[in-house]
C-alpha cells in the first residue's frame, strides 16, 4: 500500500513538472540601452544598476565593437539578474572583406555596409569567437537578434540614401534602385541567421537562447521621401524572408513600433496593423518588439510624464491584446538614458512613463 501511494505521488509529480515545462514563456518585457562598449566599466555598472533597481527584468544590449568592452557590459548585466537579448551588429567592418567601403549617406545619416557584402565566414567565425568569451564568463544570453532594420537604409547600405531629400522613394520591392543587391543582401541574411542558431547550439549556456530576425523599421513612406531614403515595409520584407526560408532558423519576427503622439485608440489602431504579420502556432512566428517608444520632449525637471505615460498605458494595453493571443513574445522599450526624446531615466530617476513601460505585471489600459 505504502509502495502504491508513493508511485501515485511520484507520477503525479512528474505529471506536474511536464506540464510546467510545457507551459509558454511569459513575454519578455524589457528596456535598450545601447553604446554601452563606449563606456568605461564604472559607468556600465552605474547604468546596469539603475536598471535592475528600477525593476526591470530584461534588457536588450549590442555586441559591437570594441566586442570585449560589450562582453563586459553583458558580464555585468547578467551578475545583477536581468535576462538578456543580445543584437549582433552587423556595420561590425570586422564581418566584411578588407576594403570593402560602405554605401554613403551623403552626410545626412552615417555610412552603412551593404549586405550583400558580408561575408560569412567572417561573420561565423567572429561570432564563434564572441560567444566563447561569453561562455567563458557563464554569461546566459535569453535571445539573439542578428542585426538591425534592414529593410531601411540607415542601416542596410543595398538600399539608398539619395543625394537629395524630398522626391518619391520606393514603394515596393520592384521599385528599389538596386533590386539585385537588395535580394542578394536577404539571401545573405538568412544564411547570417542560420550561423547563428549553429554556433549558439555550439555554446554551454546560451543553446537554448531564441533567435529574432533583426527589428524591421515602421518608417513611413512618406517618411522616406521626407528623408530622402530607401525603404520597405515590414510585411513585405517578412514574406520575402519566408519564401527564403527564415522560419526554419529562427523563433520570432523582429519589429520595431515608434507610432508618435496619437489617442489611445489611434495607438492601438496603429499596433495592430503594424504587427498584422505577426502569427501564432504553425502558421508562422510571433512578433518581438526590440524597439518602442513615445517621445516626450521636456527637458525640465521635475518632469511632468503625464501625458507619455498615458500613451504607453495603451501601447501596453495593446500589446497585451497580442501576447495574450500569443502573437507577441516581447516588447522592450527604447530608450533608457541616452536619447533626449525617448529616454525614460529622467533628472536622477525613473519616469512615470517608465515605470509603465517596463513594468512586467502590467498588462496596461484594457483593451477594446
Amino acid at each position: 500500500m505504502a509502495l502504491s501511494c508513493a508511485l501515485v505521488a511520484l507520477c503525479t509529480l512528474v505529471r506536474a513538472s511536464a506540464a510546467a515545462s510545457e507551459a509558454p514563456p511569459r513575454p519578455s518585457i524589457g528596456v535598450n540601452r545601447v553604446n554601452l562598449a563606449w563606456l568605461a566599466r564604472d559607468d556600465q555598472e552605474r547604468v546596469l544598476t539603475q536598471i535592475a533597481a528600477s525593476g526591470a527584468t530584461h534588457v536588450r544590449l549590442s555586441l559591437s565593437r570594441p566586442v570585449d568592452k560589450s562582453i563586459e557590459a553583458l558580464a555585468i548585466a547578467d551578475r545583477l539578474g536581468l535576462r538578456i537579448l543580445l543584437e549582433i551588429q552587423l556595420k561590425n567592418e570586422d564581418y566584411y572583406p578588407p576594403g570593402t567601403r560602405p554605401r554613403t549617406g551623403f552626410g545626412r545619416i552615417w555610412d552603412a555596409y551593404r549586405l550583400s557584402d558580408l561575408d560569412l565566414s567572417r561573420y561565423r567565425g567572429g561570432l564563434r569567437a564572441a560567444l566563447r568569451a561569453i561562455d567563458d564568463k557563464g554569461i546566459r544570453l535569453d535571445a539573439v537578434e542578428p542585426g538591425n532594420e534592414i529593410n531601411y537604409s540607415a542601416y542596410n547600405g543595398d538600399l539608398l540614401v539619395f543625394r537629395k531629400p524630398g522626391g518619391r522613394t520606393p514603394r515596393t520591392l520592384t521599385e528599389i534602385a538596386n533590386r539585385d543587391a537588395f535580394e542578394r543582401g536577404l539571401d545573405r541574411y538568412v544564411e547570417t541567421v542560420r550561423i547563428t542558431r549553429e554556433e549558439l547550439g555550439g555554446t554551454v549556456h546560451s543553446r537554448g537562447a531564441a533567435v529574432v530576425s533583426a527589428g524591421l523599421s515602421d518608417v513611413s513612406s512618406a517618411q522616406a521621401d521626407q528623408r530622402g531614403m530607401e525603404r520597405l515595409d515590414p510585411g513585405e520584407v517578412i514574406s520575402l524572408l519566408r519564401a527564403r526560408g527564415i522560419d526554419r532558423e529562427i523563433d520570432g519576427y523582429g519589429i520595431h513600433v515608434y507610432p508618435g503622439r496619437k489617442t489611445a485608440a489611434s495607438l492601438r489602431r496603429r499596433v495592430t496593423n503594424l504587427l498584422d504579420f505577426c502569427r501564432s502556432g504553425d502558421v508562422g512566428k510571433p512578433c518581438w518588439v526590440t524597439e518602442w517608444g513615445i517621445a516626450n520632449t521636456t527637458q525640465t525637471c521635475p518632469i511632468d510624464d503625464r501625458e507619455r505615460e498615458s500613451a504607453v498605458r495603451a501601447m501596453r494595453g495593446a500589446f497585451s491584446r497580442l501576447m495574450g493571443a500569443k502573437r507577441l513574445a516581447a516588447a522592450f522599450y527604447y530608450d533608457w538614458d541616452t536619447q533626449p526624446a525617448y529616454s525614460i531615466w529622467r533628472c536622477g530617476e525613473l519616469s512615470s512613463a517608465g515605470a509603465a513601460a517596463i513594468d512586467p505585471n502590467s498588462s496596461g489600459e484594457p483593451t477594446r
